[in-house]
Order: structure tokens, then C-alpha cells, then sequence
């Protein structure tokens, strides 16, 4: 198989990075993620995991994929998948400005753009994160939006994901 890459996008920054599908590590995942692009959505800046932004996501594979490839301690410009339901992250202090239910599933599409992450929260524990993506160009230029959000707000930023 070709190599496959995705362009991230903060749209309201007009900030871009290009990141190649790990398709030999995460298969199941990328298929599903290609499969679903364009993608873009309401971006957030972790208040855990540390130097990451994410975007949340009704469902959008047939099935979850498996915890391939997995990580509770992801490196600079990894990208990583999620699955949640309602219950994990509806509680006020995740500061959603949105109603997230129980029953309801979400998934988030994360970017690490910096390094000392982990993936431990306080309520849950653990929480492994499927790597499927690498930044190769534009993580730099990208770490700097992501820090602004982190320092200025995220509020009407949105984060996109789409085919190169």
C-alpha cells in the first residue's frame, strides 16, 4: 500500500501540518479515519494529558477499532484516536459547552505537539490512546498555534482533518 497522509488545520489561525497514516501499526484505525475524512470540529486543549488539542467526533466506523498501537505516553506529533462514552466525559469538569450523555459515545482525535505527555486521569486511571498518524511537516508552526490556543482560548477555533 501507498503511503497515506492528512493535513491538520487550526482554520481560524490558518496554521496547517501534514502527517502520515501508521497503516503497518494501526490498520483497523486508519481505514477508518480515511474512511470518514474530511473531518473538523470544535478543537480543545487538554486540561490532563498536557501538550495535546483534540476534536470530538460522533462515531464513524462500523465497529471500534482494537487498542492497536497503543500509548499512555505519546510523543511530540502523534496523533492518537479515542472512543468515550457519555459517562466518562459528562461531568462538568471536563468543561464541554455541550450536553454529553450516558449512552452517548464520542470520539476524539488528538494531536501531541509537544513533549511529557501522559495519559492519566484523575477520575478514570490509564487511558490508552491508539496511535495512527505521525506529523511529518509543519509540527513546529503547529506547536506555536497550539500553545496560542493553550495561552489565548480555544473558543471558535475548529480542528480539521482531510485527505493530502
Amino acid at each position: 500500500m501507498a503511503d497515506r497522509y492528512v493535513e491538520l488545520s487550526l482554520a481560524e489561525r490558518d496554521v496547517r501540518c501534514t502527517a502520515k497514516l501508521l497503516d503497518d501499526r494501526a490498520p483497523v484505525t486508519c481505514a477508518a479515519v480515511w474512511d470518514a475524512l474530511p473531518l473538523a470540529g470544535d478543537v480543545y486543549h487538554a486540561k490532563y494529558a498536557r501538550n495535546e488539542i483534540y476534536a470530538l467526533f460522533p462515531p464513524f466506523a462500523a465497529a471500534e477499532p482494537p487498542l492497536e498501537n497503543p500509548t499512555v505516553t505519546p510523543i511530540p506529533g502523534d496523533l492518537c484516536y479515542f472512543s468515550f462514552a457519555g459517562t466518562e466525559l459528562g461531568t462538568r469538569a471536563y468543561g464541554y459547552d455541550r450536553e454529553v450523555r450516558a449512552g452517548t459515545t464520542l470520539v476524539d482525535l488528538a494531536l501531541f505537539y509537544e513533549r511529557n505527555n501522559i495519559l492519566l486521569n484523575g477520575d478514570v486511571g490509564w487511558v490508552p490512546g491508539i496511535v495512527w498518524g505521525q506529523v511529518v511537516e509543519g509540527l513546529e508552526t503547529m506547536a506555536e498555534a497550539c500553545n496560542d490556543l493553550w495561552r489565548s482560548g480555544a473558543a471558535g477555533e475548529t480542528l480539521g482533518f482531510r485527505r493530502v
